[in-house]
Order: structure tokens, then C-alpha cells, then sequence
């Protein structure tokens, strides 16, 4: 007798399941374009630093920003609670790992100024760069109308788990679609993980989605609660909503995927998974320019009853310039993430980040040992 089944289970990928197939044409990796637009903005480099405060200040934003990319502020860090940040980013740092966490608590329970909020993205402004900022949904009818009065340019509005359908006490919540309609600038939103809701988001009339739920460094999110989804499969099934989306209407929403890149590899199979852009926090937290001082952590490590994130020590690598573009030294893929994707492209045939998207992704677990014996005794 067959037992009956009580749910099916799908099968899902991770960055470390798959490898690219190699195409039937070749190209050089400087003919590659991997140009993106978000709104009206199209950026040189498809590659977003994570609104974390280990990893984007107001300096490394302007960095970031004029290295080609986008680094996101979070404006509920303690860039907006504090006049002296880099005081306590110092506390935050030294502390001793078995008594940070509560630390954490209790520095992030100091109130967000307003003022702060002004102040750091008019400095971000003034050198010329894009600015982008994050706020939770329940923060963002508080802080988004300061943030854009102050010069933000795009709003990314970000939480473990997004969807356009939440249920609450509260008497009105965040409408995304009021939202969209009421500030005027682009609206980047996440985090999700499946096609249903990619698909309910756009039609709010986002103009980015944020995929991932729990794939980042410093994040537990997946051991304290159960939920995630791997990044692969995540953006696949995102980038299909965007897809059918954009085939009814003509609107193209850029899928971003959020975490758990670590090396040129992942940043790879982002794209051929469908995605336009990715978000990544403890590569550039490892830049000399980091304010986390060789440390990361997450943006839900301070919650006052369910921390779901830690301090981790991610070490210092080198200036952001040579993580992004190189020249290496190191073999390990965490180096010269830009010249990675180039070098991918040219190996499937891929002009552009939308003909990459069109690549061939295979099932490979044994795509990172397979002959790699003297490696992997070397500890690589």
C-alpha cells in the first residue's frame, strides 16, 4: 500500500549545486557591457554594496558610487542615531563576542534623527554620486519623506521577508503603491524569494526587487527560523515573475539578488540565474575602506527579542577598488569580481547582463572538487 503523500518537496538550488555551461561562441571579455539601469539611472558595474553598517557609510557610498556601483545607506543605522558613528562602530568592533549581542541591542535603541538622515545624504550628494538609501516597512512612512526631501535618489525598502499582502493590527500599514506614487523616485523592494510574490510586488509598481531570504554571511535568519530558499533557485523564479511581467506590460523590473555571493563563481551565477544586479555585503566588508573594521554584521542583529544575524570577523582583504576590479592576489575568486564576470561572459558568448541571463546553467555538485584533491589538502 502507497503512503499517501501529505506535501511534495521541490528541489532547490544554491550557488554551490550549479556551474555554467560554457557557450558555442567566445568573445573577449573587454567587448562585455554590464551596464544596468535602475529608473533613470544606469550604472557601469551591476553591483550593489549592502545597505549594512559594516560595510556603507556616507565616504563608501560616495566610493563606491564613483568606482561605477551603488552603495546603499541604511538610514536606521548608526549613521542616523549617532553624531559620532565611528565611536561607536569602535565599541561595536571591540566588544567581546559573547557579550556583543546585547551590545548591539541596546546601541541600536537609540532614536533615528531626522537631522542625521539630511545630513548624510546631502554629503553623499554633494560629490556627485547616486544616492540610495534603505528604510524598513515600518519605518518608511516616518523617514522616506525626509530622505527624498534631502536629495535621496532611490529608496530601497527592505525586510527579512516582503510581500505585497501583510497582515497587521496597526490601522493602515505601508501601501507600496501609495508609496511609489507619493515620492517620485525609484523604489527598490525585498525581500522575496518566489515567483508569487515577485509577481504582486511589481504589479505595486516597484522599479527593483531585493531576492533573498537568509543566504548572507552574517545572517541567521535560516537557522532561528526555518525559511529560505536557495539563491539559485530564489532568483530563477523571481527573474520568471519579472519575465511574465514584462511580457504583459512592457515594464522591465530589475531582479537583484541580495547575499551569499562570496566569490567571481556566485557573482557568475547570479546572472545566468536571471538576475540584473547583485547586492553583496561581506566581500566589501573586507575593503581597507569598510567602517566595520574587518567585521560584518546583519541588518537584524540588533532585533530586541529575535536577533537574527552575529558579528562576524571577515578579516581585511585589500582597497575596495582592487576587490572590485582587480589586479589579484589571491586565487580563491574573492578578487577581481568585475574581471570575473567579464571573463564568464566571454566564455558563454554573452554581450550584455541580458544575453548572460540567457546561459546555460547545469546541476553540478561536484563542480568545486571535482580534481581538486591537492586543493582541498592545502585547505582550499
Amino acid at each position: 500500500m502507497a503512503i499517501p503523500q501529505f506535501k511534495e518537496i521541490r528541489r532547490a538550488y544554491g550557488f554551490n549545486d550549479v556551474a555554467i555551461a560554457p557557450g558555442p561562441v567566445t568573445i573577449n571579455p573587454d567587448q562585455t557591457s554590464i551596464e544596468w539601469t535602475l529608473g533613470k539611472h544606469t550604472f557601469s558595474i551591476p553591483i550593489i554594496a549592502s545597505a549594512m553598517d559594516a560595510v556603507v557609510s556616507p565616504e563608501t557610498a560616495v566610493l563606491f558610487g564613483k568606482l561605477g556601483g551603488l552603495g546603499v545607506l541604511n538610514l536606521e543605522g548608526v549613521w542616523s542615531r549617532y553624531e559620532d558613528a565611528a565611536e561607536v562602530l569602535a565599541e561595536l568592533t571591540a566588544a567581546p563576542l559573547e557579550t556583543v549581542t546585547p551590545l548591539f541591542q541596546k546601541l541600536y535603541t537609540a532614536p533615528v534623527k531626522l537631522e542625521l538622515i539630511g545630513r548624510n545624504i546631502q554629503r553623499i550628494k554633494r560629490s556627485g554620486v547616486v544616492c540610495a538609501a534603505a528604510i524598513t516597512p515600518q519605518s518608511t512612512k516616518q523617514f522616506a519623506p525626509a530622505a527624498v526631501e534631502a536629495g535621496a535618489d532611490i529608496l530601497f525598502v527592505q525586510s527579512t521577508v516582503t510581500t505585497a499582502r501583510h497582515i497587521s493590527k496597526s490601522y493602515r500599514g505601508l501601501v507600496l503603491s501609495e508609496l511609489v506614487e507619493q515620492i517620485k523616485v525609484p523604489v527598490v523592494v525585498g525581500n522575496a524569494v518566489t515567483y508569487g510574490v515577485a509577481l504582486e510586488l511589481m504589479e505595486t509598481g516597484i522599479q527593483g526587487l531585493l531576492v533573498g531570504v537568509g543566504p548572507g554571511a552574517a545572517c541567521t535568519t535560516r537557522e532561528v527560523t526555518g525559511v529560505g530558499v536557495p539563491q539559485v533557485t530564489a532568483t530563477m523564479d523571481c527573474a520568471a515573475a519579472r519575465e511574465e511581467y514584462f511580457g504583459r506590460t512592457g515594464r522591465y523590473v530589475p531582479i537583484i539578488t541580495d547575499g551569499g555571493i562570496r566569490t567571481g563563481g556566485d557573482l557568475c551565477k547570479v546572472f545566468v540565474s536571471g538576475a540584473d544586479a547583485a547586492m553583496l555585503g561581506t566581500p566589501f566588508a573586507q575593503a581597507n575602506e569598510a567602517p566595520g573594521r574587518g567585521h560584518n554584521w546583519g541588518m537584524a542583529t540588533p532585533h530586541p527579542a529575535l536577533p537574527r544575524g552575529t558579528r562576524i570577523h571577515v578579516g581585511t582583504k585589500a582597497p575596495l577598488e582592487q576587490i572590485l576590479f582587480g589586479p589579484s592576489s589571491v586565487t580563491d575568486g574573492t578578487m577581481n569580481l568585475v574581471g570575473a564576470l567579464r571573463a564568464a561572459m566571454g566564455m558563454v558568448g554573452a554581450f550584455s547582463i541580458r544575453e548572460m541571463q540567457q546561459a546555460e546553467l547545469v546541476y553540478a555538485p561536484d563542480i568545486k572538487t571535482e580534481g581538486k584533491l591537492f586543493q582541498m589538502k592545502q585547505g582550499r
